[in-house]
């Protein structure tokens, strides 16, 4: 049987917990990615989106990114390979405090946003990133852009990967993602976003936004919880899947 992991960015709020979705979408998805405190999250997010994994069963993955609440982690920095070091380490470490406490065990970790896509392009930063997962825990799998600097540099260094494609994303020619400045960046359509999970998964390949057929390596799919329709993509994304046959499975180590 074909299986592929559906992966979502999860524990992106505040005090009061305010992403309701969070619930019911891990019931459609085997992993989650959850936020550090960075980009989004705290300390009371962090606990209860944890709690909210292990009840459902979902593979934790630590989610850090760039210290820019206003922007969401989604503008880029000017930040050395010790910082990006330094600020991998310490998210990691904060969400493996509640992940442990609750008595469970952190399955990866993924870069978010801006730190995401500049790491997939720059090696030195890749590297970084790769050491700072090694030292807390050689064990834990890097989610990463399929294709990217950060996949060889995990490689090279014997970390476990899960090459990541996007539900929900549009991709260029050289198999990059769409910039989000791009009026073009996001599949906006139910039907497009579920077509491109099964080539994805049945295929691996994606159409590109000139209509080429582009080869691509996908063990893991992302898809966004913040969107404005992210739980219904989630729903009908993990019924297609099964109907075609296709396990949702967290990757395999």
């Amino acid at each position: 049987m074909k299986m592929i992991d559906l992966n979502c960015d999860m524990g992106e709020a505040y005090g009061n917990y305010a992403m309701p979705n969070d619930d019911r979408l891990m019931d459609y998805i085997s992993s989650a990615n959850i936020a550090c405190g960075f980009h989004a999250g705290d300390p009371a997010v962090m606990q209860q989106t944890v709690a909210l994994a292990i009840k459902k069963g979902v593979a934790i993955g630590a989610h850090p990114g760039l210290p820019d609440l206003q922007g969401f982690g989604r503008r880029e920095m000017k930040i050395t390979a010790t910082e990006a070091y330094q600020l991998t380490l310490y998210q990691i470490g904060a969400l493996s405090a509640f992940v442990i406490a609750a008595g469970g065990k952190l399955n990866h970790v993924k870069a978010h946003g801006a730190l995401y896509n500049m790491a997939a392009k720059d090696a030195t930063l890749a590297k970084a990133i790769v050491q700072a997962v090694y030292d807390f825990d050689p064990d834990l799998m890097l989610y990463a852009l399929a294709g990217s600097k950060m996949i060889t540099e995990a490689k090279e260094k014997g970390i476990v990967t899960a090459s990541e494609v996007f539900a929900d994303r549009t991709y260029q020619d050289d198999g990059t993602l769409t910039p989000r400045s791009n009026h073009n960046a996001m599949v906006t359509s139910e039907e497009d976003a579920i077509n491109q999970v099964l080539n994805f998964a049945l295929k691996q390949e994606v159409n590109s936004i000139t209509g080429n057929r582009i080869k691509v390596v996908a063990e893991t799919v992302c898809l966004h919880g913040d969107g404005e329709h992210a739980l219904a993509f989630a729903k009908l994304i993990a019924e297609r899947l099964k109907k075609e046959g296709i396990s949702i499975k967290a990757p395999n180590r």
